[in-house]
């Protein structure tokens, strides 16, 4: 029989409205026992605080600005100013900063304040801890524009120091920790690096400076980690699974902060996830790896010594990607649990306790799961199975009968693209709850054990009055951290803007006029004139211009001279970004009737150059623009509707750009995108083919070519 705490309440949903939430950091900010939640919010430029009740509910959040343009990455707190109140530190990766907001004693923050971490470095990841040695709080931020660690050490009064910088040579760090890796009382720096497939280790002094770095080599594209003692030395040692070389690395600790070079063991086809267990039950760690390109599971039991046998592959289901081991069936043997995200199923695998498995027993989940966990969701000391459904935005839990056999699952309706999730007790009733990030909709779900939640109905509006709408975007033109909406009205020859409320509604509409017979078509947000504040650029195809609305920082926009009146062809769309590296937006268009894109390269003024002009496919009709090659400069592609095929033209950073090159598509490419669709951290391309009803996929090479 099952009682009713073995199930899960409809999700809380913590909204962030539109602010796509990057990264979660969970922390005590009040000086209570209730835990309370902060994000990054890199859509709006802002960090929201959702404070705890201890009940498992959360306020309303407190959003506070972190500037036009900082797209915040990041999120961590400390008491920066030695008055026993938390702060926050924020890594602004738009505006190359790193921003401070000191906390008072009634819950608020202060106005932000900034330190430089030097142009073009685009710091990505934080971590707190004490470098040198004086018991004041000091910051260790990633740099991944200028590939370096920078250190500013604090002065105990929540001001810093100016930064000084580690070299990481070529390597593009993403992460950074700060932890004794040599056992002398001194803090040490380890960071994650891309493009270079290495980990980096900077021993510290004790004095807030750092020695030399020290580089260990992984496989090729590490996707996942584990430490563990694995030559029973009382050291911990590193592994590494390498996605594209279908290894393992196993890298052993000297315990002086230094590694032994990797020994690589190989693995089945594109190895996903690693974890680690004695699975034999000789009292040496074994490794045990999710195999996503050829759906196995891989166990590499471990000789005591730091080395390890070959691997001894398990059929799992389609497309593994991600695994956990845990005694399943209370036989004291660890047995192995991974999701098979193309199959929509679960594979269990007891263990025997001598390193060898069972056939995979399958389980029903919802459609494409991600991410899993277990744990002891109804308390009857067995352990059940919780995970992600990415494709139908629930989550499952399968429990437990504690001889290796599950329920049929139990789904839990969260809302879109539920990523990852972990367990707690969030409301203090000593049940487990589940927590899920839901990557496709910018929001956090709770299910509690014995609360119900609900959802707010959808809210709508539109600009009526003949407007003929054709163009959309949204963005913060206030400065008040609420996503307001900015139209072309083509009929009525007007930009209009919607701005927000924090309850979801809308001021009535604004109105600037862009003149007689203008007929705005399309929009780009940026920042024209170095003030700090959004601005708004718009094809306007009756007239055949551009023109600038120059954005005063509270909604209101002064009408800046329109560029190009005299060209021949009308302009289509319109891009923004800063292609010349001097922080000041920069306009491309791509034009009905001709074959080339135009450039016009912003000065402080707000003014544009005279347009340099570049070669494109037959009849541009879409441009967008972004990093194609990893050089951190921008580039632009463009999708030519009559010639089947879109352009890419890669960045010079001084506003200029290289000829194009071109790839084939399907039959008049309409809409262009990228994003990346395999996980490689490479930027791939997405196009809309109108005529033909397909959708092209060019995958990224990660040095503009595809």
């Amino acid at each position: 029989m099952r009682f009713q705490y073995d199930f899960f309440a409809n999700q809380t949903t913590l909204s962030t409205a539109s602010s796509r939430p990057i990264w979660i950091h969970a922390t005590y900010l009040y000086n209570d026992t209730a835990i309370d939640i902060v994000t990054a919010n890199y859509g709006t430029q802002s960090a929201s605080i959702f404070y705890g009740h201890g009940d498992g509910s959360f306020a309303k959040p407190s959003t506070y600005p972190t500037g036009f343009d900082s797209f915040p990455l990041a999120v961590v707190s400390g008491d920066f100013n030695n008055d026993n109140q938390m702060d926050l530190a924020i890594a602004n990766y738009g505006t190359n900063t790193v921003g401070i907001l000191l906390g008072n004693s009634n819950g608020t923050f202060s106005k932000q304040s900034t330190l430089s971490t030097g142009p073009n470095s685009h710091p990505y990841s934080l971590a707190v801890g004490y470098l040198n040695d004086d018991t004041l709080l000091d910051i260790a931020v990633t740099n991944h524009g200028d590939q370096n660690v920078g250190v500013l050490l604090g002065n105990g009064d929540g001001t810093f120091r100016k930064q000084m910088i580690y070299s990481l040579g070529a390597a593009s760090p993403y992460s950074v920790g700060i932890s004794d890796l040599n056992k002398d009382n001194r803090m040490d720096l380890i960071t994650t690096n891309n493009g270079t497939n290495n980990i980096i280790v900077l021993l510290g002094y004790g004095n807030g400076s750092f020695g030399n770095q020290m580089v260990f080599t992984t496989g090729s594209y590490p996707q996942s980690v584990a430490v563990g003692d694995f030559n029973s030395d009382t050291r911990l040692d590193i592994v590494v699974a390498n996605y594209d070389d279908n290894t393992v690395s196993v890298l052993l600790g000297y315990g002086n902060g230094s590694f032994s070079n990797q020994m690589a063991y190989t693995t089945g086809s594109s190895p996903q996830s690693v974890a680690i267990g004695d699975f034999n039950n000789d009292m040496r760690l074994d490794i045990v790896v999710a195999n996503r390109g050829d759906n196995t599971v891989s166990v590499l039991l471990g000789y005591g010594n730091g080395f390890f046998e070959k691997q001894i592959p398990y059929s799992a289901g389609s497309k593994s990607y991600s695994i956990i081991v845990g005694n399943l069936n209370n036989d004291t043997h660890l047995d192995i649990v991974v999701t098979n995200f193309n199959d929509h199923t679960v594979s269990v695998l007891l263990g025997y306790g001598n390193g060898s498995f069972a056939g995979q027993m399958v389980y029903l989940t919802g459609a494409y799961p991600s991410s899993v966990i277990v744990d002891d969701f109804n308390k009857d000391a067995y352990l059940d199975i919780a995970l992600t459904n990415a494709g139908d935005g629930t989550v499952s839990l399968l429990l437990g009968y504690g001889n290796g056999s599950f329920s049929a699952q139990t789904a839990y309706s969260v809302l879109f693209f539920p990523y990852s999730l972990a367990a707690g007790d969030f409301n203090n009733d000593t049940q487990l709850d589940i927590v899920a990030a839901n990557y496709g909709d910018d929001s956090i779900s709770v299910l509690l054990g014995y609360d119900i939640g609900a959802l707010e109905n959808e809210i709508s509006f539109a600009p009526a009055d003949g407007s003929l709408l054709r163009g959309v975007v949204v963005s913060d033109v206030n400065n008040d951290t609420l996503l307001d909406v900015i139209v072309a009205n083509y009929g009525t020859n007007t930009i209009g803007a919607f701005l927000g409320h924090n309850n979801s509604t809308f001021e009535n509409q604004l109105k600037f006029s862009m003149g007689f017979n203008a007929h705005p078509y399309t929009i780009a947000i940026g920042d024209f004139n170095t003030d700090g504040q959004a601005d708004i650029s718009v094809v306007d195809r009756g007239t055949k211009s551009i023109g600038l609305l120059l954005g005063n920082g509270n909604g209101m926009f002064r009408i800046q001279d329109s560029h190009g009146r005299n060209y021949e062809f009308p302009p289509l769309f319109i891009g923004a970004g800063d292609f010349d590296n001097d922080s000041r937006s920069d306009i491309v268009v791509a034009y009905d009737g001709t074959d080339n894109i135009n450039v016009l390269v912003a000065y402080e003024s707000g003014s544009l150059t005279k347009h340099m002009i570049y070669s494109a496919g037959s009849s541009p009709q879409c441009v967008t623009v972004a990093d194609l090659n990893k050089d951190t400069l921008l580039d632009i592609v463009v999708a030519n509707v009559n010639g089947n095929n879109i352009s890419v033209l890669l960045g010079y950073g001084n506003g200029s750009f290289g000829s194009q090159m071109t790839y084939s598509t399907g039959s008049s490419p309409q809409s262009v995108a990228v994003g990346d669709f395999n996980n490689d951290m490479r930027l791939d391309i997405v196009v809309a083919n109108r005529d033909d009803n397909t959708v092209s996929v060019l995958l990224g090479y990660g040095k503009g070519s595809f």
